[in-house]
């Protein structure tokens, strides 16, 4: 051979050991590197599998290639698998088998070691289950240690769940589970529910229904079934449907009537788990057209991985040659746990030294700690440990599209970057991300998750057609169009109310002629599906329906008539002011009084000593001092002053005026124990509650009650004498006062009730978003125009009442006071120092001259005649 052909030859060697290599160490990743052993072990292993289900069938081609890859690398554990189809003790007890890999629950584990007859060193043989999610029922409170479940526990499954059912705010949920295992599912549905239940209560929502389906496979016409079961839960008003459990047969059968039965339109949410949205990469078109809007959660997986991409090829090839008639061969999170959960297998008993038992065989496994392609394999408590991400899935058109994530850490997120199966990096992360969403029948807007009825029909709204007092309700009949008008006050609050709400509220208000305890207990007797109106929040109505968030405080009030009060008429003139304003006054006086006659003293005889001050300090202020001012800084001393005096005697004169037109009332009657010492007469609405409630509570006897029809009969009543006191809950007493301006008045204390409120049926999912729509309005502002609207649509703004007395408080008046007071110091302390220089100021404040007291009464006698006389005179006092 030439040398040209030898090296020919050489490259070619080359490059055929470099693909050998390259393909054994593809071949080496696919298997999370092979335990090494000196001597060979089979291990014999019992699979118990669903052949008939498409979870079974993966699982079934998993484990096989898990087995094939053990051999076929050299490992020194083999692991030879006795496939049977959902049976085991005949495995335990005639093939011998080390350990269990299969869909079992732990009930059904423990059943078959109660009946099993193999039991070595008083422990019983592994089972690795494969049924997800992972189920821990409370029947069982320590789950046996040789129970391994290769699944997430099931709280997280149910907390997902409630995370999506709480972010869209549904109120009540339809469960829907498949008793797959007719024997043993009770006790874990139970649990499943309760879980359900415990996770949906922090985001206030309940479970109101619950159909349990048997096991389809063992019916004999399973369309029939389906179509029976759907028919019930159609005739609900509930239209959020959970798919808790489900074969992915039963679930596509499910869907496929669901869809005939118009069950798949407008209005309507399903929501599937794992064990179904995990499996819908399996299904054709044909099924997905069945499932449009469909939401569900899948556990998320590392599928980018070079190894789970070499592990999907060699899947799809063997799943398609062994099931031809499948026309999807994707490999779902189940297989990929099924592969792992036979290499534990292998791992632990490879680590056993010397002989292997059961016991030893179920710590080891327990131990398991590698990488396998479904995440991280490592128990705590028999269960995965590694906390799971969840896809949240809408089902579109021939596939489903991801929408968000979910994991119990984060809630709801917009998208997550995996870069190892242990360490999750957030990006672009949005707490309570998730949307948008394709809903069932192509419906734009959030469903809202009920209807009235089986079919989607108007709310059947009752409205009192009777009550005394039109602007909350008024019902009036348009004969020219035929038709009846519903306004007033109560109507716009809900209508405000309504339009908040994240979903169309369908619905017709329909005129009540009965009392307002008859209107709300046919909420209860569904003659009505709701009451709107002036309807008092009260405790015993509670028997028969729920009552929103109050729109209107309330309380039970007495107005009577007034009578004019002549001894507060007396000393009207001192209420003008506060006793603080007179006080200022008359301290601020006297300082300026006394600062002018400091001023002027300059040495003056006439004007020494305090009597002298004091006189100077009266009269200057008070105009009857004739002797002209001397000094420039007294004018500029009283200058401000007299311009305050003037202002504060025009406000004194209009406050004065303001009193003396309006009359002094008092009421006719104080309180209610006045009343009913008199036994007078009473009125009030007479469909209202106020009549039971005057009788059983307060204790006025039927006889003195007078049922009045509407407010025009109020005025009547009181001028004919037939009641002396009319009870009414304050928002109407506002109505009636802001109606009727005089002569009447509240009297006594107010009663304390509940408001006024919209009463619904006991559950009712409206009671909760009514009342926020109530809480928004309010925020908004808007409820205070309607109230101000209310109020102003009558023929006064204010009523009559006791609390008429407004006084006038220095406050108006503080920057006069600061300015006149300011400039009286600065002249103050001017004139002390002037005085200081001159050697005066101790003279100036010597004890003043006796006065002659004939001259002080003279004096006293000739003020008091200016005043009331006011004739003109000129006297001068000498001291």
């Amino acid at each position: 051979m030439s040398r040209g052909g030898d090296l020919s030859f050489f490259l070619v060697l080359l490059l055929l050991m470099a693909v050998a290599s390259k393909s054994f160490a593809r071949e080496g990743e696919t298997n999370m590197n092979c335990p090494m052993r000196k001597a060979v072990h089979h291990v014999n292993a019992g699979a118990v599998l669903y052949y008939d289900s498409r979870m079974g069938k993966e699982q079934k081609v998993a484990m096989d290639m898990a087995a094939r890859d053990l051999h076929r690398l050299n490992c020194s554990t083999h692991v030879v698998l006795h496939l049977k189809d959902s049976h085991a003790i005949h495995l335990i007890d005639t093939k011998k088998v080390q350990a269990v890999i299969g869909a079992l629950t732990i009930l059904e584990a423990a059943l078959i070691s109660d009946n099993s007859k193999t039991f070595e060193d008083r422990g019983c043989i592994p089972i690795i289950s494969l049924a997800s999610p992972a189920m821990v029922p409370s029947l069982i409170p320590i789950q046996p240690s040789f129970f391994i479940q290769m699944s997430n526990d099931v709280t997280l499954h149910m907390k997902c769940i409630a995370a999506i059912v709480g972010h869209y705010r549904w109120r009540k949920v339809t469960t829907i589970y498949e008793n797959i295992n007719n024997n043993n599912g009770f006790s874990a549905e139970l649990e499943t529910l309760t879980l359900l239940s415990d996770s949906l209560r922090p985001v206030d929502s309940a479970i109101e229904y619950h159909s349990t389906l048997p096991s389809l496979s063992s019916l004999p016409d399973q369309k029939a079934a389906i179509e029976k079961e759907l028919m019930k839960l159609r005739s609900l008003s509930n239209r959020v449907f959970i798919l808790l459990r489900s074969s992915l047969e039963s679930a596509i059968l499910l869907f496929e009537k669901a869809n005939q039965m118009g069950m798949m339109e407008k209005g309507y949410v399903w929501i599937v788990t794992d064990e179904i949205a995990s499996l819908l990469d399996s299904v054709d078109s044909s099924v997905t057209y069945n499932m449009q809007g469909v939401i569900g959660f899948k556990t998320s997986f590392f599928s980018s991985s070079e190894t789970f991409k070499h592990f999907k090829t060699k899947f799809r090839k063997k799943f398609g040659s062994e099931y031809p008639e499948e026309e999807n061969a994707n490999p779902s999170i189940f297989a990929l746990r099924a592969y792992d959960a036979t290499w534990a297998l292998a791992q632990a008993i490879n680590k056993i030294p010397g002989r292997v038992t059961p016991k030893k065989l179920s710590h080891q496994i327990m131990l398991s700690n590698f990488e396998g392609l479904s995440g991280k394999i490592n128990f705590k408590k028999g269960t995965l440990s590694q906390v799971p991400v969840f896809r949240i899935i809408n089902v579109v058109g021939k596939s489903y599209k991801e929408i968000a994530f979910w994991s119990p850490e984060f809630s709801f997120l917009e998208n997550f970057t995996q870069y190892d199966s242990l360490k999750v990096t957030i990006g672009n992360s949005s707490a309570g991300f998730l949307g948008p969403i394709f809903w069932p029948g192509g419906l734009q807007t959030v469903p809202k998750g009920w209807t009235c009825s089986g079919d989607e029909k108007a709310l059947k709204i009752g409205v009192p057609a009777k009550g005394a007092f039109n602007q909350f309700v008024k019902v009036t009949y348009e004969q020219d169009q035929n038709r009846t008008f519903v306004s007033g006050f109560s109507i716009d609050v809900f209508e405000a109310a309504v339009k908040r709400l994240p979903y169309h509220l369908p619905y017709v208000l329909v005129p009540f002629y009965g009392s307002y305890d008859d209107m709300v207990e046919q909420v209860y007797y569904k003659g009505l599906d709701a009451a709107v109106g002036d309807t008092e929040i009260m405790a015993d109505r509670f028997r028969y329906a729920e009552f929103t968030q109050p729109y209107v405080e309330s309380g039970l009030v007495m107005v009577v008539k007034v009578k004019p009060d002549k001894l507060k008429e007396k000393w009207l003139f001192i209420k003008v002011f506060t006793k603080r304003m007179w006080l200022m006054m008359v301290v601020m006086h006297l300082f300026i009084g006394f600062v002018v006659w400091l001023i002027e003293h300059s040495g003056n005889p006439e004007f020494e000593g305090f009597g002298a001050m004091l006189w100077f300090s009266v009269t200057v202020l008070f105009f009857l001092q004739r002797e002209p001012i001397r000094n420039g800084l007294s004018r500029f001393v009283l200058a401000p002053w007299f311009f305050f005096i003037l202002i504060v005697s025009a406000s004194f004169t209009a406050s004065l005026t303001s009193k003396m037109t309006v009359a002094r009332f008092s009421p006719s009657f104080p309180d209610i124990a006045t009343l009913q010492k008199t036994h007078a007469a009473v009125g009030c609405n007479k469909n209202s509650f106020i009549v039971r409630y005057l009788i059983n509570v307060l204790n006025f006897k039927p006889e003195n009650i007078r049922r009045v029809h509407s407010i025009s009969e109020y005025p009547e009543a009181f001028e004919r004498g037939e009641i002396a006191a009319a009870f009414f809950v304050v928002p109407h007493a506002k109505v009636f006062l802001a109606t009727y301006c005089e002569g009447y008045t509240i009297a006594g204390p107010t009663v304390s009730l509940g408001g006024f409120g919209f009463a619904f049926p006991s559950g009712s999912p409206l009671v909760t978003d009514i009342s926020k729509g109530i809480l928004e309005v309010k925020q908004s502002g808007e409820m205070k125009r309607l109230e101000k609207l209310l109020l102003s649509s009558n023929n006064c703004s204010s009523s009559a009442n006791l609390n008429d007395d407004l006084e006038l408080g220095p406050e108006p008046f503080y920057n006069l006071f600061l300015i006149s007071g300011g400039i009286s110091a600065f002249a103050f302390v001017l004139t002390i120092v002037r005085l200081a220089q001159k050697g005066q100021l101790k003279t100036t404040f010597m004890p003043a001259r006796r006065v002659d007291s004939s001259r002080v009464w003279m004096w006293a006698i000739l003020f008091l005649a200016r005043i009331y006389v006011n004739f003109p005179f000129t006297y001068r006092i000498r001291i």
